[in-house]
């Protein structure tokens, strides 16, 4: 018998079982219903790099039983779920995954369920076994034990590369959904062939409407804390602690981006990042101008109003000069490398720690001082730190813009990118664009001995 893992718990498959070539993944459960029987199916989703299927090909299920690199093959559907032995059990060949596959992830489903009134509560016994195809060695097991009352879907758990190893994590994630939703999910239409996953193979159809952000509503963090877990775990870095910071330009520039809303509106869609990643739900903050300065932490429970309360707007800052008063406090100009200086100080000195810390920068440009700014990213690069730069509505953005052909560095530990206005995007496309190379560089990090 193989390793019994618990939810959550992952396996190092490439230590586990070095020459391992051929793994089958079995999958099963029983159905004990009254009524109308339970059609059950499995899945497979394989993704790259951006958390999606590089084509429909890569998508393996019961009207495409192969994928299209010849990697993995699926059984067939057992439309009854009777017996002790698998149910159904998917074939993959690791020798020949394409590199482009990142993750491959295994869901189950209840065909038909959301219309017929069925769910996972209905469904006893489930498991996921893998196992050496060429021996029959079991190597690791995961029983899901437990209680899904309303869920129709299910993701079992996923391979994975890691340092070009193969891993397998034990997930036992439940959903309300169909199959659609995932489809939904990990697709995406490319123009030039014009592929689509046909809906007509699928039951249930289900439509995700992504509406922009609205700035001057106060935002459901229970919602974006949701956004920002499936951006996660597309990214395959929902199991990762940090600890999480914003910066915030408070130049005399960004005074309408104050005025209209929209700082606090960022503020609020980077709280839910916290929440999720920071290790206490914590994120710090410094406002910077001419000078800078550390303001009170934000968690779930301080956000409403934060900005107004902490940049301070007095009745005569606020009609005369048309902006905060801790504008007026820090003055109306940039200097960029007083502020980095001081996040590296707090993280590296003040308050070090094996977790590495996630700093989102946000300005409007007018950037000044540039080979200081250069000369601090360069030099944090030794730490566990990466700064993710936002660009609000603004220009002159300088060495921001030009942070991928910095070199110097041991690892590139910053990115950067624009956007014209916070209201015309979606909370999916932004936290797209916040965590879109941190996944890379802690892969580079942990190559380099910076995170462990």
């Amino acid at each position: 018998m193989g390793i019994q893992l618990t939810k959550g718990e992952r396996l190092n498959l490439s230590k586990a079982a070095p020459d391992l070539k051929h793994v089958a993944i079995g999958l099963g459960w029983d159905v004990s219903q009254v009524g109308p029987s339970y059609d059950i199916d499995a899945s497979v989703f394989m993704l790259g790099a951006a958390g999606k299927i590089i084509h429909e090909k890569y998508f393996v299920f019961y009207n495409n039983l192969k994928s299209l690199d010849g990697s993995l093959r699926h059984s067939g559907d057992n439309r009854t779920g009777q017996g002790e032995d698998d149910d159904e059990t998917i074939y993959v060949d690791l020798t020949k995954v394409k590199i482009a596959i990142e993750q491959i992830v295994f869901v189950v489903t209840i065909h038909e369920g959301l219309e017929k009134n069925q769910n996972f509560s209905q469904v006893k016994n489930a498991f996921i076994r893998l196992y050496n195809q060429e021996t029959g060695v079991e190597l690791a097991r995961y029983d899901l034990k437990e209680a899904f009352s309303q869920e129709t879907a299910l993701e079992f758990g996923r391979l994975y590369r890691k340092d070009l190893e193969w891993r397998f994590r034990a997930v036992g994630e439940g959903y309300k959904a169909g199959l659609q939703s995932f489809v939904d999910r990990y697709f995406v239409e490319t123009k030039q062939e014009e592929k689509k996953v046909d809906s007509s193979v699928l039951t249930h159809q289900k439509e995700t409407q992504q509406q922009p952000i609205d700035i001057t509503k106060k935002a459901d963090i229970s919602l974006l804390k949701a956004k920002v877990d499936i951006c996660l775990k597309k990214k395959g870095i929902d199991d990762i602690l940090a600890r999480v910071a914003l910066v915030l330009d408070i130049s005399g520039s960004m005074s309408h981006q104050y005025s209209s809303g929209a700082v606090q509106a960022f503020l609020e869609r980077i709280v839910p990042v916290a929440s999720r990643l920071d290790d206490d739900a914590t994120l710090d903050v410094w406002f910077f101008g001419s000078t800078f300065k550390r303001t009170s932490s934000v968690t779930e429970t301080n956000v409403d109003g934060y900005i107004t309360k902490e940049a301070g707007e007095m009745k005569r800052a606020l009609l005369v000069f048309k902006m905060p008063s801790l504008m007026l406090e820090l003055g109306g100009g940039n200097n960029e490398s007083l502020v980095i200086k001081d996040v590296i100080k707090k993280y590296t000195q003040e308050k070090p720690s094996k977790l590495p810390a996630f700093i989102v920068f946000l300005s409007d440009g007018g950037v000044t001082n540039e080979p200081e700014i250069q000369k601090f990213i360069v030099d944090a690069a030794k730490y566990p730190i990466f700064w993710q730069f936002v660009g609000l509505a603004g220009f002159n953005y300088g060495i921001l813009e030009r942070l991928d052909s910095m070199g110097g560095r041991l690892v590139d530990n910053a990115n950067f990118f624009h956007l014209d206005d916070l209201g015309k995007i979606t909370d999916e496309q932004l936290y797209e664009r916040l965590l879109n190379e941190f996944p890379a560089w802690i892969k580079q990090a942990r190559l380099k001995g910076i995170l462990k």
